[in-house]
C-alpha cells in the first residue's frame, strides 16, 4: 500500500437543506482544492439516491441505484469508496461532505473509522477535521422538542426508519464541534428557550452565525478540545462540558445516579414520565432481571428506545479493563462496589415542562426496595421482563424482540 498524507475532511449536518448547501458552499469557496460531495437520499424508498460531486469547475450528479436503499448502503456502497477515490487524487485538499437532512454525524464517522473499504477503513485516507451542524433557529427548537417523525417529513433514511425528528435534531447538534446557527428565532422567548437547550445538550460547543462567517472562520472556530468525530462511548461520561446547573427560561438538568438496580416492570412503567415535558435523556440503566449487560436508554422529544450498550467490567463475559477507554476505566474505579462492581444507575434528563424533582421520583420509584434488595439477584432474574434489548414508544406491546435481541450499539450507530 502506498502512504500517502491524509486529506482532511468536514461534515456538515442539520435539519435545513438550504442552510446546509450555503454552509457547504463557503467551504468550497476557501480552498480551489475542496470537493463537496451530498447524497440526497428523498428517493430512497425507491433504492435511488442522488450524488453530486462539485470540485474547481466540475459539477456531476450521478443517479445511484441501490440493491437495498438505506444510509447505511449508501455509506458502504458509494460515499466510502467515494471518499477514498477522491483523497488520492492529487488536486484535492479538502473533502466537504454535506449530509442529507436525515443522517446523523456519529454513525457516518463510525464507518469511517471502522468499515473496511478494501482491506483499510476510509479513515487511513481522511482525516476528520470538523464536524459543523447547522441549527435553524426558526425551527429548530420545535423540531428538538416534537412528536413528529422523519416519515412525516419524508425525511427517512430508509423504508423502515422510524427515527422522531427529535432525535435527529439533537443527536445533530450534540456530536458537533461548531454550531452555525442559521436565520433567526420567530421571537425572543423562542431564542432564548432554544439557547437554553442548546447550553445542555452541547454545552461545550461554540456557536457561529451563518450570515457572519466564512468557510475559513467556520473551521477556525472549532476548539483545540473538540471531538473531531471521535464515536460516543456509552460507558463514558455523559456530559461534555460544563452544562448550567439552573433552571433556564424552564429548562433545567437532571442527573439520576443510584447503586441499586431498577426492578424491570416498575421501570417499564416509569419510562413514561420520560416522554412528556422532557426534552432529552441519555444513559445508562442496571435492571434486576438482566444482571449482566447494561441498558442504554435515550429519548427526544416524543420518542424513546432502550437498547444494550454491551456486558459490565464485572459481568461474567465482561471486557478485560486493558480493552476499555481509560475514561471507563476511572469511571468504574470511582463507584466500584465490592458485590455488583461497576453496575449503576446513571441518566442525565433535560427537562421542559416536567420538573426534575417529578423525574427524579418516578425513577426512584422504580428502583428495588430494600425487601427486594435483600432477596439477592437469584430472586431478581425470575421477575417478569418486558424489556427485549431494543425497546421503543409508543408501546404496544411488551414482549422482547428475538430478532433484536443480540444487536450491539455499533450496530445500532451503523445501522440507523
Amino acid at each position: 500500500m502506498t502512504h500517502h498524507p491524509r486529506v482532511p475532511l468536514v461534515l456538515v449536518s442539520g435539519l435545513a437543506g438550504g442552510p446546509n448547501a450555503e454552509l457547504a458552499e463557503l467551504l468550497r469557496a476557501a480552498g480551489p482544492g475542496t470537493a463537496v460531495v451530498h447524497h440526497d437520499l428523498r428517493e430512497i424508498h425507491s433504492g435511488v439516491v442522488r450524488r453530486r460531486l462539485r470540485l474547481g469547475e466540475r459539477d456531476e450528479l450521478t443517479v445511484l441505484e441501490l440493491a437495498h436503499g438505506c444510509v447505511s448502503c449508501t455509506l458502504r456502497e458509494d460515499l466510502l469508496p467515494l471518499l477514498r477515490r477522491l483523497a488520492r487524487r492529487p488536486e484535492v485538499t479538502r473533502i466537504v461532505v454535506r449530509l442529507d437532512e436525515a443522517m446523523e454525524p456519529e454513525p457516518v464517522s463510525w464507518a469511517i473509522r471502522n468499515v473496511l473499504v478494501g482491506d483499510h477503513p476510509v479513515h487511513d485516507d481522511v482525516d476528520l477535521r470538523a464536524v459543523l451542524t447547522v441549527v435553524d433557529c426558526a425551527s429548530w427548537l420545535a423540531d428538538a422538542t416534537g412528536d413528529d417523525e422523519l416519515a412525516d417529513r419524508n425525511l427517512q433514511g430508509s423504508p423502515e426508519d422510524e427515527r422522531t425528528v427529535a432525535q435527529v435534531a439533537l443527536s445533530q447538534v450534540e456530536f458537533a464541534d461548531v454550531l452555525v446557527l442559521a436565520g433567526a428565532a420567530t421571537d425572543a422567548w423562542s431564542a432564548a428557550k432554544a439557547s437554553a437547550v442548546l447550553d445542555r445538550v452541547a454545552p461545550s460547543v461554540p456557536r457561529v452565525e451563518l450570515s457572519r462567517i466564512d468557510g475559513h472562520s467556520a473551521l477556525d472556530a472549532v476548539p483545540a478540545n473538540a471531538r473531531r468525530g471521535e464515536v460516543t462511548d456509552m460507558h463514558g461520561a455523559l456530559l461534555r462540558g460544563e452544562p448550567p446547573l439552573h433552571p433556564d427560561c424552564g429548562i433545567a438538568l437532571l442527573t439520576f445516579t443510584a447503586r441499586r438496580p431498577f426492578h424491570p416492570s416498575r421501570l417499564h412503567d416509569a419510562l413514561d414520565v420520560l416522554l412528556d415535558g422532557v426534552v432529552r435523556t441519555r444513559g445508562r440503566a442496571w435492571v434486576a432481571s438482566q444482571p449482566d449487560v447494561a441498558f442504554w436508554i435515550e429519548s427526544a422529544g416524543g420518542g424513546l428506545g432502550l437498547g444494550h450498550a454491551g456486558p459490565w467490567l464485572a459481568s461474567p463475559d465482561g471486557p478485560k479493563w486493558t480493552d476499555v477507554s481509560p475514561e471507563r476505566r476511572t469511571l468504574a474505579s470511582l463507584r466500584w462496589d465490592p458485590v455488583h462492581g461497576d453496575r449503576a444507575q446513571e441518566l442525565v434528563v433535560v427537562t421542559d415542562q416536567a420538573t426534575p424533582d417529578e423525574v427524579e421520583a418516578a425513577l426512584r420509584g422504580a428502583l428495588l426496595t430494600d425487601e427486594e434488595l435483600a432477596q439477592g439477584p437469584e430472586a431478581w432474574l425470575r421477575y417478569p421482563d418486558p424489556f427485549g434489548n431494543w425497546h421503543e414508544e409508543p408501546c404496544e406491546d411488551t414482549e422482547p424482540d428475538p430478532a433484536r435481541h443480540d444487536a450491539t450499539a455499533a450496530n445500532r450507530k451503523e445501522d440507523q
